[in-house]
């Protein structure tokens, strides 16, 4: 009696155990987000430009040419590509670990026991009947196949494929919001190379302007009009702007090869339009409404992604804590003469199944059920971080091309002001009305006035860019 009530209180034991070791720790978690306003300013239209495909938005030839060739040649989305890949083999590994592993075994072998073993001993004792004796050492053949098998009753092994394919698909965003960037960053250098041929023609005419005024102040130099200051400062200003140009010249070459290098090509001339630079009208953007970012920009479906990833984890990390099912069999011929390895007497099988759940010492699954849930709510903190940080990108390029329309329309008129200005003191110094001072500061104001237009105008281009990719068009 008082020994069945040993083993109850054992059987008790062993049950609460069991139930301890299936219970799952709790976890404090976070939900995502996902609201935006619902519109940048007071408008509400859902016409958007980020929907427009690159070909559609960029209509130079020759910027669509190298966007063109980027696209195949680049580097790092070559990498990406890579990536991609490796995300695709990480789906194969997955799906294959909750299949049936099966293994041929063929080998051969020979074993000598010692006389004063176990073994040995049992032989030395067993009676066999003459000509039956085992052969000492005792060879050993074996050709069999073995099967193992862990099955996946808690989606354990199915979470952790799905958590893959979830990746591969967050790879795929990943190399779409590179191809935006690229096509965005190609598409500002192209723009600014242009604004630096017109700023290098502008050197170039203000050059020949002021030797032109260099020539006519020695001529009044030699008729005692001026003196040699007047000559000296005017040659200065020669050599001032001459050194200019090859500024220009050089940031002309650094330009070209950044876009050598985003094409993944050695360094060239960059073959582009020259049309009139100032003329060139920054395309109408539509914003849309701020949910459609949700669906248009790579980043925020990466981030998204990313987090679907991050909770199947939890859930496979979570089935740690649940028992496991592994069965395991094998079936084949083992003998130690290979003259009687294929006979029905040296037939082999065997089949095994089994429950397994760790009773003590939790504290490795605990870390990984933890540690998943920690990166999950990363993943959540990164999703809203990757919206957040997308409205204020949209918002700003909109501000941006705003303000700097405003301010390319002030310096226009203050170019066209200082061009007469120009005009109107070259006059007056030929006519000793005015100070040779004057056409220095004014033609000096007149340039410095006119690069700052055309740098006005590459900014507006590369802030249609930027609201473009901010809207997440390029990748399409």
């Amino acid at each position: 009696m008082f020994k069945k009530l040993i083993y109850i209180c054992l059987g008790v034991a062993c049950l609460s155990l069991a139930m301890t070791a299936c219970k799952t720790p709790a976890l404090v978690g976070r939900t995502e987000n996902r609201t935006v306003p619902v519109s940048y300013n007071t408008g509400q239209d859902t016409l958007n430009t980020g929907k427009l495909k690159w070909r559609e938005f960029f209509t130079d030839p020759y910027l669509t040419a190298l966007i063109d060739t980027a696209l195949h040649n680049n580097q790092e989305l070559n990498i990406t590509l890579q990536e991609i890949q490796v995300a695709q083999n990480e789906i194969r590994a997955r799906t294959g670990e909750y299949l049936p592993f099966v293994n041929l075994e063929a080998g051969a072998g020979v074993d000598k026991v010692g006389r004063y073993t176990r073994p040995g001993a049992i032989e030395e004792s067993t009676e066999i009947r003459p000509g039956h004796e085992f052969p000492n050492p005792l060879p050993d053949f074996i050709l069999a196949a073995h099967v193992s098998w862990q099955v996946d009753i808690w989606n354990k092994l199915h979470n952790a494929k799905r958590a893959a394919a979830v990746r591969y698909l967050s790879t795929i965003e990943g190399r779409n919001f590179t191809i935006t960037n690229l096509v965005a960053e190609i598409a500002n250098s192209y723009y600014e190379l242009l604004g630096l041929d017109t700023q290098l023609d502008i050197v170039k005419k203000n050059i020949d302007i002021q030797t032109n005024a260099l020539a006519i102040v020695r001529i009044e130099k030699e008729s005692a009009k001026v003196t040699e200051l007047a000559v000296r400062r005017f040659e200065a200003q020669v050599l001032r702007t001459q050194s200019l140009q090859f500024d220009i010249q050089q940031r002309i070459v650094e330009t070209e090869n950044r876009i050598n290098f985003l094409v993944g090509r050695f360094p060239q001339p960059v073959q582009r339009s020259s049309p009139d630079f100032n003329t060139l009208v920054p395309e109408a953007m539509h914003a849309g409404i701020p949910s459609q970012l949700l669906q248009n920009r790579p980043d925020i479906r990466r981030a998204e992604r990313d987090l679907e990833a991050a909770r199947l984890d939890v859930q496979v990390a979570r089935a740690n804590f649940l028992p496991s099912l592994d069965i395991s069999a094998a079936v084949g011929l083992n003998s130690y003469n290979p003259a009687l390895l294929f006979t029905p007497e040296s037939l082999l099988y065997s089949l095994i199944g089994g429950l397994t759940r760790p009773l003590v010492n939790r504290n490795a699954i605990k870390s990984l059920y933890y540690s998943a849930n920690a990166r999950q709510i990363q993943a959540v903190y990164n999703y809203e971080r990757t919206i957040l940080n997308a409205y204020i990108e949209v918002a700003n390029q909109l501000a941006n091309m705003s303000n700097l329309q405003k301010s390319y329309d002030l310096k226009a008129k203050q170019v066209d002001a200082l061009i007469q200005s120009t005009n109107i003191s070259n006059t007056l110094f030929k006519s000793a009305r005015a100070d040779y001072m004057e056409v220095l500061l004014t033609q000096r104001d007149a340039l410095e006035s006119r690069f700052d237009l055309v740098e006005t105008k590459v900014e507006q281009l590369n802030a249609m860019v930027n609201a473009y990719r901010a809207l997440g068009g390029g990748w399409n």
